[in-house]
């Protein structure tokens, strides 16, 4: 081969690794309770400009291993922006993870982690945008990555949640109404300067992209679509409660001590799908780690394998069904994935699961992760109470990289004809 054509091929390939979409890499099985935390509660990680926020995370081996960080910003389409770090980081990041201690009191043992934002080595993140965080071995190999988004408050949002205009699934969708508005910033083209990202409870796998404004009135980008800006509504998250790891709560059917920790055993959940709706309190997806016999959580709430049951007994698609929320960040992994019992007539899954207050749902995938929202195992309501966010990302003829200059949320509790 020619010496100019291997040199313009290696050249071609780095380019494109460096545009390639930067992905959340799920965690191996000894990483656990991965959480945006922010004023002592796990969060949707989407945080202002210049506010203080925490990622921890368990590690169930529990020899205090070596871990290191590093963050990359993005653009909105998750690709690392062509950006020096040194124009987005005031100090330093690939610094190894220092806040760190052992469980106590607990049957499962494990190292828990702490990185704060800012720390001793990143005292600033020092611009608004998509972020990728990534968790490093000591072989600086890469353990599991996170996104989150920090946001500056240079525009407003005003958004309504309405019933969808298509009579066909009037009563299964959401619809998202909203514009924009900024007394600080002239939007220069925003057909193609502004963009927008619809979350779901903070659902990157649901997330609604790629809309531009329907129309202008002077400063103010209007958002009044009949299908673009559509959710299916799904339906209220189940949950369990064991923040005493010992007893039967709320939907634990069971305790057991047989094994090396504690097993609970849930309730079998019927599909939902064919049943009428109702209405019953949930935390939208998230989860709160509890021991009621603990002082520090952290450190001091066990493990516990939590044995999940679905009879849903009409669902014959050829597709898989896993156990998904805050608490494994949606994830379609193995890990989460149901197996039928066949003599039982039951779909079934035992998962470990740090103990105290925790949501969940059963998501329905292809085999190449392919999400299928209609056929939801538990329906599609259009009175399902959700919480959606929209964020505004802008940039100007002259900048190098796209800022997040807005945020607005709704709930579908207010919602309208």
């Amino acid at each position: 081969m020619p010496k100019f054509l291997y040199t313009s091929l290696v050249f071609l390939l780095i380019f494109t690794l460096a545009k390639a979409q930067e992905k959340e890499i799920n965690p191996p099985y000894n990483i656990k309770t991965v959480s945006f935390v922010q004023n002592g509660s796990n969060v949707v990680p989407i945080f202002e400009l210049g506010s203080t926020f925490e990622l921890q995370f368990d590690d169930l081996y529990g020899n205090e291993a070596n871990y290191y960080f590093e963050i990359i910003h993005c653009d909105y389409n998750w690709k690392a922006s062509e950006i020096p770090k040194m124009d987005y980081i005031l100090g330093l990041d690939n610094q190894r993870i220092m806040d760190y201690s052992n469980s106590f009191n607990t049957l499962q043992s494990y190292s828990h982690y702490r990185i704060n934002f800012p720390n001793q080595f990143t005292t600033q993140l020092r611009i608004s945008g998509n972020y990728i965080l990534r968790i490093l071995n000591e072989d600086r190999e890469v353990v599991f990555s996170r996104k989150f988004i920090l946001y500056e408050n240079q525009c407003t949002v005003a958004a309504q949640v309405k019933r969808t205009r298509n009579l066909n699934n009037i009563n299964q969708k959401q619809n998202l109404d909203f514009s924009i508005a900024s007394n600080d910033i002239a939007f220069q083209t925003p057909l193609q300067n502004v963009k927008v990202l619809l979350l779901q409870n903070g659902d990157f796998n649901t997330c609604i992209k790629n809309i531009r404004p329907q129309y202008t009135l002077g400063n103010q980008l209007v958002y009044k679509y009949d299908s673009e800006t559509q959710f299916w509504g799904g339906n209220e998250f189940l949950y369990f409660e064991n923040k005493d790891i010992r007893a039967a709560n709320n939907n634990v059917a069971k305790v057991s001590s047989t094994s090396d920790i504690y097993s609970s055993f849930l309730y079998t959940s019927p599909a939902r799908g064919n049943q009428i709706y109702t209405v019953y309190q949930d935390v939208n997806g998230n989860f709160v780690v509890k021991n009621i016999n603990g002082s520090n959580q952290e450190i001091e709430a066990d493990y516990a394998w939590v044995y999940f049951s679905l009879s849903a007994p009409a669902f014959r698609l050829n597709k898989d069904i896993y156990i998904t929320g805050m608490f494994n960040n949606y994830s379609l992994s193995q890990e989460y994935k149901m197996d039928y019992n066949a003599e039982k007539g039951i779909y079934e899954k035992a998962v470990m699961i740090k103990q105290g207050f925790t949501n969940f749902q059963y998501t329905v995938a292809d085999k190449k992760g392919e999400i299928d929202y209609e056929n939801a195992i538990d329906g599609n309501f259009y009175q399902t109470e959700n919480e959606y966010t929209i964020l505004v990302y802008y940039r100007e003829n002259t900048d190098r990289y796209q800022r997040v200059i807005g945020k607005g949320n709704a709930n579908s509790l207010n919602i309208i004809n």
